[in-house]
């Protein structure tokens, strides 16, 4: 009886250490490092909230930086406040991301990219029985077009860079990426958008050493958020609020982390590692004990993630039927 023990116990050791062994072979890009110093960092939505806070860290960090707002007003006092906390001067481009032309001509002049940040985004939260088509439209052309005229502009000269560093490309979407959210319906269709574009684009780039990463914030403290607060359904507050609320300090940290890691998911707090884990899906792993972790860990957040759904369809359901009474 003693040896039957044994034997179930050492089976229960080599169980997750066999996986571990054919994590560690088949989890693919596999890992890099991308420095970040004396890198040509290029960030668009540069001259306020997330975006500036990544400037502020990139050209802590020594990086060359240069951003990109529509408000060239807006560029000159995010230029003036890294060079005060920095001392690092920064190239500003004043251009509108659904604006192909444009962003190509601020690519060409602003020269190779080595990290390119894709930040920009709008967000106007309704009901889409009540929103405006031109809403939705602006959504979609911010976030999700913008970001690929931001990409064709500036790619062809990252794969042709004569710094055969390795380079990134991070896109920044959402928790309302991974997940549904009342009153998001537009904003989470641009942003679920961003991860096909993500996947896709990294099979497309691994052969030119340039790893994507996808940034996925909770609601963060910006300008931005200010705004969206002003307008958003009750019941989409109820949901957010699942989701502990960030500084852009805290989210800029992360992302640089992200990107210089290589992670293709880049969460930003314990429910975006619960979501990541949730959603990992088919996306790329350079982390075989993260990959380890998704696997295990899959059904139990599932679990969690169904529960989450409970408690949100009940206080949708309640709501509603306290607003007819």
């Amino acid at each position: 009886m003693a040896a039957l023990s044994l034997l179930s116990l050492l089976l229960l050791l080599l169980l997750p250490l066999s996986l571990l062994l054919l994590l560690s072979l088949i989890v693919r890009p596999r890992p890099v490092k991308i420095p970040i110093k004396d890198r040509h960092v290029f960030i668009t939505g540069g001259s306020s909230g997330i975006g500036l806070a990544i400037a502020h860290h990139a050209a802590a960090e020594g990086a060359r930086v240069s951003i990109l707002a529509r408000s060239q007003s807006k560029l000159e006092e995010a230029k003036q406040a890294i060079q005060l906390a920095t001392g690092i001067d920064v190239a500003t481009f004043s251009a509108d991301v659904r604006d192909f032309d444009a962003v190509r001509r601020a690519a060409k002049e602003a020269g190779p990219v080595d990290v390119l940040v894709v930040n920009q985004g709008v967000f106007l939260p309704e009901e889409l029985a009540k929103q405006e088509l031109d809403e939705v439209r602006l959504m979609i052309d911010v976030n999700l077009i913008g970001s690929f005229n931001m990409i064709k502009a500036l790619l062809p000269a990252m794969k042709a860079r004569t710094d055969r560093r390795p380079a990134s490309i991070a896109l920044m979407s959402s928790q309302a990426g991974q997940g549904g959210v009342y009153g998001y319906t537009a904003y989470c269709a641009s942003k679920f958008g961003l991860r096909g574009l993500a996947e896709a684009l990294q099979q497309e780039i691994i052969a030119d050493d340039i790893h994507v990463s996808l940034v996925l914030p909770p609601d963060t403290d910006t300008p931005g958020l200010v705004e969206e607060t002003k307008r958003r359904h009750p019941i989409s507050s109820i949901i957010a609020a699942s989701s502990a609320a960030m500084t852009a300090d805290q989210v800029a940290e992360k992302t640089l982390n992200g990107i210089k890691s290589g992670s293709f998911i880049v969460p930003c707090n314990f429910v975006g590692y619960l979501l990541a884990i949730a959603t990992a899906g088919l996306s790329p792993q350079r982390s075989y004990t993260m990959a380890f972790v998704e696997v295990v860990g899959a059904g139990i957040c599932r679990l969690a993630g169904l529960f989450f759904q409970w408690n949100w369809y009940g206080s949708i359901e309640k709501w509603h039927a306290q607003s007819k009474q």
